[in-house]
């Protein structure tokens, strides 16, 4: 918890109380006057509340809720600046994670692992944000849908991909990911993907890959497999049943 909410002003209140929560930010609200707890950094208040504290003091106007929380958060990042992740997105993203303008960490992993570590690397942040590029259409989909608690944007990714040169081969994702995190985006919380008899195809050829059968899963399993409501191990296990 970092954030306290302490008015008496329901207009305030109610308006502070859903910008915090549409951010995702940890908060809790007390009476002015009563004692603050442990682990609050930051008090949001009204103009007429009275509220003793020795930690900072954001006054809201109720005309301007946003505004109050924006400078909360803005306070609460401290010289660091915001926490963003980039993702590049395919079958083994690539993830960046940037507080202001510095990488902190990197990653290369499965597809499967990718939301995991995104959701360990913001656990503690401030206001993060996680930007994906709109390159690879099922896999940012399906980060999207499994990131559905985090402010997500989605990037154009043109041009992110940089020159390598000798001996930086595997590299590539994860820079891309980095300048992803560096560019500003549309705010998603789903993407609705049609997939396209390729995409529908390669699904199919790695059903066959994976089965000890040589088992090749048909288009209506494939289809569900792309929108992401099965894996492609569950999509062969309804084909044996069937």
């Amino acid at each position: 918890m970092t954030v306290v909410v302490a008015t008496e002003d329901f207009e305030v209140y109610h308006d502070v109380v859903g910008e915090l929560r549409d951010r995702g930010v940890r908060f809790t609200t007390v009476e002015p006057g009563a004692d603050l707890p442990d682990g609050a950094r930051i008090v949001i208040r009204a103009e007429d509340d009275e509220v003793q504290t020795g930690l900072p003091v954001i006054v809201a106007d109720p005309k301007r809720p946003r505004k109050a929380v924006e400078e909360a958060l803005t306070a609460l990042r401290g010289e660091n600046g915001r926490t963003v992740i980039g993702i590049d997105p395919g079958t083994r993203p690539g993830i960046a994670v940037l507080s202001g303008e510095m990488v902190i960490a990197s990653f290369h992993v499965p597809l499967a692992d990718a939301a995991e570590v995104v959701h360990e690397e913001i656990e503690d942040a401030i206001d993060p944000v996680v930007r994906i590029g709109d390159g690879a259409r099922l896999q940012g989909a399906q980060l999207i849908r499994e990131l559905e608690d985090v402010q997500v944007e989605l990037v154009d990714e043109t041009g992110t991909t940089p020159y390598l040169g000798t001996g930086a081969r595997g590299m590539g994702d994860v820079l891309a990911a980095v300048n992803i995190a560096r560019m500003e985006g549309e705010i998603v919380e789903e993407r609705d993907i049609e997939p396209t008899a390729g995409e529908l195809g390669v699904i199919k050829r790695r059903s066959r890959e994976r089965s000890a059968d040589n088992r090749e899963i048909d288009e209506e399993l494939a289809r569900r497999v792309a929108a992401g409501d099965l894996t492609i191990e569950e999509a062969l296990a309804e084909h044996r049943e069937e």
